[in-house]
């Protein structure tokens, strides 16, 4: 049976069509946040088959076929590739409604041409149709195939980056760009802290005896990032914090802790404000934008946490307060001029107004939204949560300067998900013409959508 996505998917009156078809369709790819591995692009890697291009990692379907009964066995276990993949498509026909649904068939269509709804029944030809034309596909053909342009991958900052400085020096034509991830160096009440510091020590060849040679530490991998093209950081913020302490302060609460004494509360929270304000200094001194994605509540599942690890599938969506702390430390960066580019996520809808707005009180003229309210995240990647975003920044802010789309993914083929957002934009806006609530100016429609899609990210960017 063939699929539903035709041509007009999700767009539902005659502006949304036009502008989809006529704008967006072939606008190319800034992905400016993903989880790829930078190393499978240096290499051009191919894969042997579906499963592991398109299961292997993904723990967005490993939840849904859990949801389904699956037996651990058959998504994280010993199964054969192919058994783990008619799982899946056992687990396909019950996801309706979820953006998986969605995504399993674009996928399908854009990257092997297969036009099939997968289900048990058509399972074993779509495993031989898409394994026998992805040997003609690696992982830069599946990129150019998207007309990607820029890729933001996410590193520690003890990596050496050596795939990224071995893409550079070979002059391929796709910007693959680390963006630095310092969570571990922040989380200072994490049992691997002290291990991270050993590796912080060998990349920079510091001996870091204190906290002042930790921040030397920290800001040294700050130049060699940048020095190889990083434009941006990135925060896996769980909960926000912000606790005011002195540098002797935040000094002693790092040495108790190498110490292997236990901190309170306020002490790691002093710790993190105090360290990440000092990065943010150094980002707005290199011009690079700082992402903050806050809210996750991670590994939930103890006994599954320590079968198989993080990122497997055992996060949720936090509920704690975030207003007065985001404010106190974007403040704390904004009262010295040293806020650099801020893109702020949640994922908690809930806390959509509260960043849309708080992302207003924060705006220059050094570049049209400078800090910005950033796309659907996550659990709200989806229609919904996609609409609810942009109808908020554009209730509360100004949508036009949007920044728009990324994949937040670890697969090569999840830039499909570009579609998706750019056929759910186009919607919003033909809508608004439909019901009078926007002029049907399509040369105007037309400058709203190239900068949502592209534009606005290339030059926030720069």
């Amino acid at each position: 049976m063939k699929t539903f996505i035709t041509e007009d998917f999700l767009l539902y009156n005659d502006t949304a069509k036009e502008l989809y078809h006529n704008t967006a369709k072939d606008l190319p790819i800034f992905d400016y946040h993903n989880h790829l591995n930078q190393k499978e692009i240096l290499e051009d890697k191919k894969y042997k088959n579906l499963f592991e291009i398109w299961l292997a990692g993904d723990h967005y379907k490993w939840r849904a076929m859990r949801a389904n009964g699956i037996e651990e066995e058959y998504i994280t276990g010993e199964k054969s590739d192919y058994e783990k993949f008619l799982a899946w498509s056992k687990t396909v026909p019950m996801t309706i409604g979820n953006p998986l649904y969605h995504w399993t068939h674009l996928e399908l269509l854009r990257y092997f041409n297969i036009d099939t709804l997968l289900d048990e029944k058509s399972a074993p030809a779509i495993w031989e149709e898409a394994n026998e034309k992805l040997e003609g596909l690696s992982a830069r053909t599946l990129l150019e195939k998207q007309k990607v342009e820029f890729v933001g991958t996410t590193d520690d900052p003890t990596d050496d980056l050596s795939s990224h400085i071995k893409i550079k020096e070979e002059g391929y034509k796709i910007t693959v760009s680390p963006s630095f991830r310092p969570d571990k160096g922040l989380n200072i009440e994490k049992e691997e802290f002290p291990s991270w510091v050993e590796k912080l020590k060998e990349a920079t060849d510091i001996s870091i005896e204190d906290y002042d040679d930790f921040l030397e530490a920290f800001a040294n991998r700050v130049d060699f990032f940048d020095e190889h093209g990083c434009r941006s950081s990135d925060h896996g913020i769980d909960t926000m914090f912000y606790e005011e302490g002195t540098k002797e302060e935040v000094a002693s609460i790092f040495l108790k802790r190498i110490n292997g004494e236990n901190l309170s509360k306020k002490e790691v929270d002093q710790f993190k404000t105090f360290t990440l304000l000092r990065l943010g200094e150094l980002y707005a001194e290199k011009g690079w934008i700082m992402q903050l994605h806050i809210g996750a509540l991670r590994n939930n599942n103890t006994r599954m946490f320590k079968q198989l690890g993080p990122d497997t599938g055992f996060d949720s969506i936090g509920d704690l307060p975030v207003a007065n702390k985001v404010s106190n430390f974007l403040d704390a960066l904004e009262i010295n001029d040293k806020l650099p580019r801020t893109v702020l996520y949640s994922l908690n809808s809930n806390d959509n107004h509260i960043l849309a707005s708080m992302a207003g009180n924060y705006q220059s003229s050094e570049i049209p939204g400078k800090v910005q309210f950033g796309t659907a995240w996550w659990f709200n990647d989806t229609i919904d949560g996609m609409e609810e975003q942009m109808k908020t920044l554009a209730n509360i802010g100004l949508i036009s300067n949007f920044i728009g789309m990324l994949t937040d993914s670890r697969s090569f083929l999840s830039f499909s998900r570009h579609e998706y957002f750019r056929r759910v934009l186009c919607n919003i806006f033909g809508t608004w013409v439909e019901e009078g609530k926007a002029p049907k100016d399509m040369k105007l429609l037309g400058e709203y959508i190239t900068n949502i899609c592209y534009k606005n990210t290339k030059r926030y960017f720069a």
